[in-house]
């Protein structure tokens, strides 16, 4: 056979002189001769793409070949061999019939003598073997051979021209014709066309030009048009990888499938790099997106009176979009170009390198948001160590961004997912499921150290808000999510708020535990509302104000703690605590309302404990009357302490309240009212002088211990303050005027009369209104 001759310059004369009938030298001439222009490098070659069309050409399989010179020479082979030998050759008839491979080994020694000339390249003689008498008679077979090496350097020449590329638009339009057929086509494999190869080396070398080290482009850089036709054409390859491989197990496919595959893994490998430079190429704002949803941004500025954009303001829709690509940080050109470089990924079954870059992406920009807005990682031992005070700022702050990532980023992720994944909807729905349900994770592993760290009376509200903040918020994640992701994420958050409830449950426990262990004998100074009361109070009317969170707690996690049916729980619903002030109708309560009266039984059995520390019985009923006052100032003052509490034991208490007043004036203020009774002053109509002397000594004796002593003693209430010195006023005031208007003249006007009758009244109601300040002042001066 005869090797194809490659598109190579012209050879060397010296190289040509090969016989006709020498066709192994031939065959092993032109694997050299590749060789050689290979080794050389000749300049007539134009460019490496023309070279890989070449031999596609020459690989290219079921191609029509034109009659080549070993088809000419078989021809002329049996042609000479119809001729009749001439008379003096010595080869014989029978076995040139017969034998033809010797013939063939005969020839090809001829050959070689007539290829050998005299000389040779450097010009030394070389011994001629003599030729037969056939060959210098064959006058035809001469040429004949002249004749097809005139014709091979013809074609030669016709090589030599420079090769044009091919059109990449008819290219275009033969792979979209070669796709269609391999699509449409049932009946086998058609045969591949040349066009093919043609494609991948152009596709080939764009891409080599795009992803070159020293200069690459970047996709910001090309222009809408290249951009269109290079994505345009990476669907193309990716077509037609799928389409080849439907023909994988045909052998003749084999290297264009693995050339097609190459390739696209080269075009997809930019447009992975371009799709993640473009994702990362966001910009955070720095105004803060809830501000818009909080109405606290900027006025928009007013437009120039020429301008009509007051007429024309944006549509709903349009706003809409403009704070998306605003939260998001991308602007409507990069959307665009995600959209097509996450399609073009999908298309070509490089979806999973796709989503990976998304998620990365992604949660990348989600940590630095959350950076920013200030959130930290905590491991759980680093949330236990905290200190409450750096606790509490932590959670404060964790709230705030826990509500703003649910409410304003996840529903703008979604939004962005939505777009750039817009012709793949479950697509989008997983991605954004996967990304959103990890960031909710790690705010969520924040929430559960915080349920599990030490319990403690302070930290009862921080643990109702994040409470609140996960009941309240989660809610509204349920049009984001799917539901695979929204069921685990429910979960997750109530067993988070299960652990947070009964941590609250036991920290009311323990406040009823601090109630009973304050057994302390050290009395309050001057009767005082204990700090144990006010501690209480506060706290039981700042748990009130999240009644509805606590009884939402309470119900969750009562205990019901039978011994038998009769016997109800702790926390029943219709435990019998208290009786309708009309009769013995069993008022309902809930859990959390038999957990208020309880505590506040328990701190009235407390300070009830602590009155009895006051040796004078006077001081112990300020002492209760000053922590009564101070509990029902509470309740009134809270609406939902009130109604927990309820009008029946309110009246109870005010009236224990009163009782405690009157058991005040009676202790102190009726033994000094016992000195100006008129029993035992007169004698058969006569006053015993002596005895109203020792009235009025009396009186102004006890007069002025109780100022010294009461007006050390505290009433901090003013308005108890008022009522008593009001009370004690016109108590003693009328009685004290009576007394000393009906007996004053009995004494000696001057010095006796001074000695004795040492107040007026208007002194004693002076005197009166210096009680109760908690400090003691100089006695107020007599008036004359």
């Amino acid at each position: 056979m005869f090797c194809a001759t490659p598109k190579f310059p012209i050879i060397p004369s010296s190289l040509l002189f090969l016989s006709l009938h020498s066709l192994p030298i031939l065959s092993l001439s032109c694997q050299f001769l590749s060789e050689y222009f290979v080794t050389n490098k000749t300049t007539n070659i134009q460019t490496p793409l023309q070279l890989l069309i070449m031999d596609a050409e020459k690989d290219k399989p079921h191609v029509e070949k034109s009659p080549s010179f070993d088809s000419k020479t078989t021809m002329d082979d049996d042609s000479e061999k119809d001729k009749p030998l001439p008379e003096n050759s010595h080869t014989d008839i029978t076995n040139t019939k017969t034998e033809p491979e010797k013939d063939n080994v005969n020839d090809n020694e001829n050959d070689k003598d007539r290829d050998l000339p005299g000389d040779d390249d450097n010009g030394v003689k070389n011994p001629s073997s003599p030729k037969s008498p056939s060959d210098a008679a064959d006058p035809n077979s001469e040429n004949a051979l002249d004749s097809e090496i005139k014709e091979e350097k013809e074609e030669e020449k016709e090589e030599e021209k420079p090769v044009l590329p091919p059109d990449l638009h008819k290219i275009v339009e033969e792979i979209d014709q070669f796709i269609s057929q391999l699509i449409d086509d049932t009946t086998g494999p058609p045969d591949l066309p040349i066009s093919v190869e043609q494609f991948v080396v152009l596709m080939e070398a764009k891409i080599e030009d795009y992803d070159s080290i020293d200069t690459p482009v970047k996709w910001g850089q090309l222009s809408a048009e290249d951009s269109s036709s290079f994505l345009g054409n990476v669907n193309r390859v990716s077509s037609l990888s799928k389409t080849l491989s439907k023909f994988s197990s045909d052998y003749k496919y084999a290297y264009s499938i693995n050339r097609v595959g190459g390739v696209l893994q080269r075009l997809m490998s930019y447009v992975e790099e371009e799709f993640k430079s473009l994702l990362e190429d966001y910009k955070i704002q720095d105004s803060d997106p809830s501000n818009n949803k909080n109405g606290d941004t900027k006025p928009p500025k007013q437009s120039p009176p020429n301008q009509e954009s007051d007429q024309n303001p944006p549509t709903e829709s349009e706003a809409a979009d403009q704070e998306h690509n605003i939260i998001s940080g991308y602007s409507d050109e990069i959307l665009s170009d995600l959209i097509k470089l996450s399609d073009a990924m999908i298309a070509g079954g490089y979806e999973t390198e796709c989503f990976q870059a998304y998620l990365v992406a992604r949660r990348n920009a989600l940590e630095e948001r959350l950076h920013q807005l200030g959130f930290q990682k905590h491991s759980m031992d680093e949330v236990h160590k905290m200190q409450w005070e750096s606790l509490e700022r932590e959670i404060e702050s964790w709230i705030k961004i826990f509500k703003q990532v649910a409410t304003v980023y996840f529903p703008n992720e979604r939004k962005l997912s939505d777009s750039v994944f817009s012709n793949h909807s479950l697509f989008s729905e997983t991605l954004f499921g996967s990304l959103a349900y990890n960031v909710t994770i790690q705010l969520l592993n924040f929430a559960e150290a915080v349920g599990l760290t030490k319990r403690a009376q302070e930290k009862l509200f921080k643990f109702i808000d994040t409470y609140e903040a996960l009941r309240d918020t989660v809610p509204e994640m349920d049009a984001l999510f799917a539901e695979e992701w929204l069921v685990e994420l429910k979960t997750e958050a109530s067993i988070i708020r299960s652990r947070l409830g009964e941590a609250m449950i036991l920290i009311f426990n323990e406040l009823e535990n601090s109630i009973r262990g304050d057994s302390a004998k050290n009395q309050v100074p001057g009767g005082a509302v204990h700090p144990l009361t006010k501690y209480t109070m506060n706290y039981l009317e700042f748990a009130s104000s999240y009644r509805t969170t606590l009884e939402q707690v309470f119900r969750e996690h009562q205990k019901i703690e039978r011994a038998d049916s009769a016997t109800g729980s702790e926390y029943d619903y219709t435990s019998q605590a208290q009786n309708v002030s009309s009769g013995s109708e069993a008022v309902k309560q809930s859990p959390f309302q038999a957990q208020v009266i309880k505590v506040m039984d328990l701190m009235d059995a407390n300070v009830e404990a602590r009155s009895k520390l006051y040796k004078d019985p006077s001081l112990s009923s300020i002492f209760m009357m000053n922590n009564g006052r101070y509990i029902l100032k509470k309740i009134r003052g809270s609406s939902e302490l009130n109604a927990l509490m309820g009008d029946t034991w309110y009246r109870k208490k005010s009236s224990d309240l009163r009782q405690y007043h009157k058991g005040y004036q009676r202790e102190t203020w009726g033994k000094l009212l016992s000195c100006l009774t008129q029993e035992g002053l007169t004698v058969n109509g006569k006053v015993m002088k002596p005895v109203l002397k020792e009235r009025f000594k009396s009186f102004n004796a006890m007069f002025d211990e109780i100022h010294k002593t009461q007006s050390n003693w505290v009433v901090g209430d003013e308005q108890l303050q008022s009522e008593l010195r009001v009370s004690i006023s016109n108590m003693v005031i009328p009685a004290y005027r009576s007394f000393l208007g009906r007996y004053a003249q009995t004494f000696t006007p001057g010095r006796q009369t001074e000695k004795y009758v040492k107040y007026q009244a208007e002194d004693i109601e002076t005197n009166i209104d210096e009680l109760f300040d908690g400090t003691a002042t100089p006695m107020g001066r007599k008036k004359p």
